[in-house]
């Protein structure tokens, strides 16, 4: 057959040859050893932790080496495209700090390696396509759904590997005079490769994280155009990853099963093949045994979780670094104070399993994180994720600035610092008691009588000074505690606790849960201070009016 001949009849308006095409897009300009690389979702709609796994190990291999990180939009599915979900990626990957180079933006594209979504590039597709039937490496096939349907079950019931190859492919050797009668006669059809593999074939290959593999050759004639003329993504990709001079690609390992094909494919394009960063999935404990996480079973794979729930993005950010790299955690220790980008991050440290995901480490990491920022910060944080997702709360602080970043500067600073909020989402439990609003009636310990405790708030009030220092403040409360018969002395209340109605920490609790409706709250002293004289006095009388 005349495969140049083949190739006019099926793509007669593509007069562009592939050195046109490349001439378009010439060599970046980068220092040596920059890493180019992307993200290239389908836009579904859904952005999962995958994603952003993905796009930080693409993001640190490309920023920390000097070169290029960009978003390519892979929308050759037209029936999975879910309208405004391109933007929604974008907002969320910039949303935890990974901002591209270049590619597809709300407005349109930006680069000059454009266009940067996939629908957008068919005519680029059909150059290079024409080329591998010009050179016999691929063929129309016009084989019905109910004769593939038919194929998979013959197949099947011969215990035969699935897939279009040997006996099965039977447009592959057909001839021009064949072909010609069904594209006259209107017959859809789609473009398949022409493999040359065998799987009695193997040989081997580096991956950047999976090392040395046995690949067994690939020998199935896999589609490349469907039959509306987009491509499919092995052929897509192959295309814009080169023209488009991408040097590393990170994906899921699930893609492990194909990379015969696209090392065959680009051999067969004449393409200089990209590294390939195979990662492994996050998993979680399921019981006593690990699965993969869920987008059906598992709220926490939804990025929108860890924003609703109020993890700041540089939490999330430092627990995901724990996972990729395992010196991280040692790492931040010795430089508590750097910016997690002066870590030198690498992919070869990746686990080539994949990593478990602990939620409980990562509030950990989150109080950790929150922990280290000043009140201000952490009003601005909390603020912006109270517009979002608790508005009334949000008034609150907007209202007085002063009292919010006053509270939260309690316990902030110094060798230790409080650590009393993992997620914004528990803010309002931690401070709400400084709003009359939220300020909830105390329940006090039943082993002691209402009026024991009437009396040890009414001795607090008698002395209570406003003016008073911490320690002056404390001696008072130690009095009452003395005059009331319950002991300063723990040790002594330990031995023997019968000869004691209590202690000073039961005399506190009285006064804390009169005052902030909580066994638990920060610094009492501090507390008071700041609802001034008047408000602590009026909270205090209150309580025992009600009692």
């Amino acid at each position: 057959m005349d495969y140049q001949v083949l190739a006019d009849l099926l793509f007669p308006n593509v007069t562009d040859t592939p050195a046109d095409v490349e001439a378009k897009f010439p060599p970046r300009e980068l220092p040596e050893g920059a890493v180019v690389s992307r993200m290239a979702p389908s836009p579904t709609g859904f952005v999962h932790l995958g994603n952003l796994v993905q796009g930080l190990i693409s993001e640190r291999m490309a920023h920390q080496s000097g070169g290029v990180l960009f978003l390519r939009v892979e929308d050759t599915d037209a029936k999975r495209e879910v309208p405004g979900a391109v933007e929604v990626l974008i907002d969320t990957l910039k949303h935890y700090g990974i901002v591209f180079d270049e590619g597809a933006t709300h407005t349109g594209d930006s680069g000059a390696y454009g266009p940067y979504r996939q629908r957008q590039r068919a005519d680029i597709y059909h150059v290079f396509a024409k080329k591998l039937v010009a050179e016999g490496q691929a063929y129309p096939c016009f084989c019905t759904e109910e004769e593939l349907t038919s194929m998979r079950e013959k197949q099947e019931a011969a215990k035969e590997n699935f897939g279009y190859y040997g006996k099965y492919a039977v447009w592959r050797d057909r001839s021009i005079e064949d072909i010609k009668a069904e594209l006259d006669a209107g017959k859809p059809w789609v473009l398949r490769f022409r493999s040359t593999g065998s799987i009695e074939n193997q040989y081997k290959f580096d991956d950047v994280v999976k090392g040395k593999l046995t690949i067994t050759e690939n020998d199935i004639d896999h589609v490349l155009l469907k039959s509306d003329g987009i491509p499919t993504y092995h052929f897509a990709h192959a295309v814009d990853d080169h023209l488009m001079h991408t040097t590393h690609v990170v994906r899921g390992d699930e893609w492990m099963a194909t990379l015969p094909f696209h090392i065959q494919l680009f051999k067969a394009l004449g393409f200089k093949l990209p590294k390939y960063v195979h990662i492994g999935p996050l998993m979680k404990m399921d019981g006593t045994s690990k699965r993969k996480l869920s987008k059906r079973k598992d709220p926490e794979l939804a990025l929108t979780f860890y924003k609703a729930e109020g993890f700041p993005v540089e939490a999330v950010y430092e627990y995901i670094m724990t996972l990729l790299n395992s010196n991280y955690e040692d790492w931040r220790r010795a430089n508590p104070t750097a910016p997690a980008t002066e870590f030198k991050f690498s992919a070869k440290k990746l686990n080539p399993a994949g990593n478990l995901f602990d939620y409980a480490k990562l509030t950990d990491v989150s109080k950790n994180v929150i922990a280290t920022m000043d009140a201000d910060k952490v009003y601005a944080l909390l603020l912006q994720w109270a517009k979002e997702f608790d508005s009334d709360f949000a008034e609150k602080l907007e209202g007085n600035p002063e009292l919010a970043k006053a509270v939260l500067a309690i316990g902030r600073g110094g060798k230790k610092p409080r650590k009393d909020i993992a997620v914004w989402k528990e803010a309002k439990a931690y401070m709400g008691f400084f709003y009359d609003e939220y300020l909830e009636k105390p329940v006090f310990d039943e082993k002691f009588s209402a009026d024991t405790v009437k009396t040890a708030l009414a001795k607090f009030l008698e002395k209570f000074d406003i003016s008073d220092d911490s320690s002056v403040w404390f001696d008072k409360v130690k009095a009452i505690t003395e005059e009331m018969g319950f002991t300063t002395d723990m040790k002594a209340y330990k031995a023997d606790p019968d000869a004691f109605p209590g202690t000073v920490a039961d005399i506190s609790t009285f006064i804390r849960q009169a005052v902030t409706g909580k066994t638990n709250s920060p610094d009492l002293y501090t507390v008071m201070q700041i609802l001034g004289y008047d408000r602590t006095v009026a909270r205090i009388k209150a309580v025992m009016e009600n009692m």
